[in-house]
């Protein structure tokens, strides 16, 4: 069991590899050569383990975890699966000896374009766990081709370009032409009734093929190595001979695209029809295949479904996977004829959900005329669902008609998926304590009278192995010192590093091993924007997906705030800082563009005063995506977490931060009140309005200008806006924040100026007792345990899941007996 090569059979493996597939000799191969085969080795060590390991689940019957994502944002996979196989030290030095640097391999390897933001981070870091506490899991998503994009910043504007990843990255991918299901959309639907049962024959339809794809998730120091399984469209009748012998050659071509389309761009823009309805193809197609793939596993071992639930936990991560709930009626219904009862028991016992966040815009709803038009089978499916329920709930709530038609999954001419994932799971859980409690108040209040022990919470969690050990090697080194090397598998013993609080030789070390960390990131940022950044600087990072409501806008008049007090009073003693900006906005999604543009402009005003620019500084992050993270984060004194509270279900990047030792700004928001729960208010900065706060500001009339007229840093500010940077105006985002008509800043950034400008500068003033912030560094980095997946991923496999370890002795002794 996990067979572990020796550096003769590396060395061994290494130049099979590269003869076989490329026909050279380590002496004359490339770095590109030499990594793919690195990685076809690594491959094939987790492939035999995971043999061995669904050997050992299968004698003992486990019960599995399905995790379905419409993203996993995996990053690299060569140094995390190395470090946790253990290999790192061996696969170093049999490339030293074969001429090669380990550290320039690693670097060779794309990000795998499957994900675009906190979503796809945590279903990654879900995956990590669930293989290193050895639970028997398999992901499911799709194989995009070109990811999400590949971010580009000319003249300040974003620009998006492919994310072209597979030419390399597809090393890691296992081809499963054994697991190829039909998925159908379109056409009609006829029903027959034959010897008293119904038949369903769904005709004249379009046919796509999913092809499987495994990637091998390897755990630390475990024996499970977990699927991912990422699906591919394909044409089923593949080329139309015909046409191209009658010279269509287009036509031929656009044919053989159509199906294939689907699996090429992670979230198509859906601001047109044409990209709603990809969309659409592209979360049935998943739930289809996955459901598919999932039933046929079942059958293989079990010949039966009546254990279904018993065997098999079946989660939807957000509600883009929520059509495996009809998905999983229709095969039950039309292909192995179960009554409608067993059928929504079978269903309802067996999947779970995870609302991942409250704003309207996200919780996703469909046209019920394209849903009808393009899913017509499953369009039936989920109205007889919706009756059903309807029918329940005016039973519980008798003439309610308001709150009926709220619950309902179809009304209005909407098909709601978050009703429809809460109606079919036995459990929804929300993603911080605030989350979970406003799902239960506010945003589900209906369905938590309705079903109240369907809600639970399970805070998120971030892989700690990952962003702590293998990205902080000299944190991790200092840790392994003081508290011993316990916490690599047990986070909570993290808790152990808080009696070095007052030692002045550890605090000293701290500050060490983060200003290591800033040269490191100082010199990738020199040599990605040609910017030169003072080390000795505040490294003050805001790194996220762009959004209004993640507020990089409300920082950025911070700075602007901090630029004209420097251009009013040159002799201003100031401690230097470096503010980071890294994030993606979506392509059709106009302001969180505008504010990437004043971010950029910003810094290029700043970067031509030579007398500013030694004590303020503004960089942007290019194509922020996992790999960046993992060399910011590391480096980062100060985390920004400033969305407006009640708006971020948790987040994963503060949990991240924290654990490198950055003390957290921020409202009490989302995972932020459990991060103050842990450290103390002593040990991190909170200001602003409180969820209950801004709900009443709310209700009683937010007015903009109110805050701006009283404020004179604030007219300033918005005067600098008026007039732009780097000679760009910026007088439509000063309009969008002092509005005198309409509804302005929906996510209040004045409201909350004054008190995050006067805390910056607390924290500030306070980071100029460097044994006092190393201090505060420790306490954060010795409490950030509990935010590690692995204690999130054991609730779930407790309270939500209903799975065990698997055990190596049991499942033996189950095999023999």
């Amino acid at each position: 069991m996990n067979f572990q090569p020796d550096a003769e059979a590396v060395r061994t493996n290494i130049e099979e590899k590269l003869l076989r597939h490329f026909g050279t000799v380590p002496a004359s191969a490339t770095k590109e050569q030499v990594f793919k085969a690195v990685a076809m080795t690594v491959r094939d060590i987790l492939t035999r383990r995971r043999g061995e390991f669904k050997h050992l689940a299968n004698g003992c019957g486990a019960k599995r975890v399905y995790y379905l994502c419409m993203e996993f944002m995996l990053g690299r996979s060569l140094r995390s699966n190395l470090c946790n196989l253990g290999l790192a030290g061996t696969y170093r030095d049999v490339l030293g000896e074969l001429g090669f640097d380990l550290d320039e391999i690693f670097e060779i390897e794309p990000d795998a374009g499957l994900g675009s933001g906190g979503l796809g981070r945590l279903a990654a870091c879900f995956m990590d766990s669930l293989s290193s506490l050895n639970y028997p899991a398999t992901g499911f998503s799709i194989c995009y081709e070109y990811g999400l994009f590949k971010q580009k910043i000319v003249d300040g504007i974003q620009v998006e370009l492919p994310d072209i990843w597979l030419p390399l990255g597809e090393v890691w991918l296992i081809p499963r032409t054994d697991r190829t299901f039909i998925v159908r959309f379109g056409g009609r639907v006829r029903e027959v009734w034959n010897d008293g049962r119904l038949e369903v024959h769904h005709e004249d339809c379009e046919e796509v093929e999913a092809v499987a794809y495994d990637m091998m998730i390897s755990g630390a120091d475990c024996k499970a190595v977990s699927p991912l399984r990422l699906w591919r469209a394909r044409d089923l009748h593949k080329f139309n001979m015909g046409l191209f012998t009658q010279g269509q050659y287009t036509r031929a071509l656009e044919e053989s695209n159509n199906a294939e389309i689907i699996s090429k761009v992670l979230y198509p823009s859906d601001n047109h029809t044409e990209g709603k309805m990809l969309r659409l193809a592209q979360q049935y197609f998943l739930a289809s295949a996955s459901v598919q793939s999932i039933i046929r596993d079942h059958m293989a071992t079990y010949k039966t479904l009546d254990n279904f639930p018993d065997k098999v936990a079946i989660h939807i991560n957000d509600t883009h996977p929520a059509l495996c709930i009809p998905e999983l009626m229709r095969i039950l219904l039309d292909e192995y004829y179960f009554d409608w009862e067993r059928a929504w028991d079978t269903v309802t016992r067996s999947v779970s959900y995870t609302n991942h966040t409250i704003m309207p815009e996200a919780l996703e709803c469909w046209n019920e005329a394209l849903f009808k038009l393009r899913l017509p089978r499953i369009y039936e499916i989920i109205r007889e669902i919706n009756e059903r329920f309807c029918r329940e709930v005016w039973n519980a709530f008798p003439g309610a008609w308001k709150r009926i038609s709220d619950m309902s999954i179809i009304s209005y001419g909407q098909i709601k998926m978050a009703n429809l994932s809460i109606v079919g799971s036995h459990h929804v859980n929300g993603v911080s304590k605030l989350h979970t409690e406003i799902l239960k108040e506010s945003t589900f209040k209906e369905f938590y009278r309705l079903y109240p022990k369907k809600f639970t919470n399970v805070t998120n969690g971030i892989a700690h192995r990952r962003w702590l050990c293998y990205i902080n090697p000299g944190l991790a080194d200092l840790l392994d010192e003081c508290i011993g090397p316990g916490y690599r598998n047990r986070p909570e013993l993290l808790s152990d590093f808080l009696k070095f609080s007052d030692d002045p030789a550890v605090l000293g070390r701290l500050g060490e091993i983060k200003h290591h960390n800033k040269i490191r990131l100082a010199k990738h940022i020199y040599a990605k924007t040609g910017q030169r950044i003072d080390t000795r600087s505040v490294f003050d990072a805001q790194i996220k997906r762009m959004h209004e409501y993640k507020r990089q806008l409300l920082n950025v008049l911070k700075i602007i705030g901090l630029y004209i007090e420097l251009k009013e009073n040159t002799g201003l003693d100031l401690q230097p800082q470096t503010f980071i900006f890294g994030g993606k906005a979506a392509p059709g999604y106009h302001m969180a563009r505008r504010i990437i543009n004043l971010i950029c402009m910003l810094s290029r005003e700043i970067e031509s005063d030579p007398g500013i620019r030694e004590r303020l500084r503004v960089i942007f992050i290019e194509n922020y995506n996992v790999s960046e993270a993992e060399i910011i984060m590391p480096a980062t004194e100060i985390s920004e977490q400033i969305s407006l509270a009640g708006k971020e279900a948790s987040g994963t990047g503060c949990m991240k931060l924290m654990m490198n030792g950055a003390i957290t700004i921020g409202t009490l928001d989302g995972a932020n009140v459990e991060i103050l729960d842990a450290v103390g208010k002593e040990n991190m900065y909170i200001f602003g309005l409180s969820s209950r706060e801004v709900d009443e500001l709310w209700l009683r009339g937010y007015n903009s200008v109110e805050y701006y007229a009283q404020n004179e840093r604030l007219i300033k500010i918005i005067g600098c806006l008026q007039k732009g940077f780097a000679g760009e105006s910026f007088a439509d985002v000063a309009a969008y924040l002092i509005a005198s008509h309409g509804v302005s800043d929906p996510y209040m950034c004045l409201a909350d100026f004054e008190s995050y400008r006067l805390t910056h500068e607390s924290m500030i003033r306070a980071y100029s007792d460097r044994e006092k912030w190393n201090r505060m560094s420790l306490r954060n980095i010795a409490s950030s345990g509990y935010f590690a997946a692995d204690r999130a991923i054991s609730e779930y496999a407790r309270e939500i899941w209903g799975i065990r370890e698997v055990d190596s002795k049991a499942a033996y002794a189950d095999t023999t007996s």
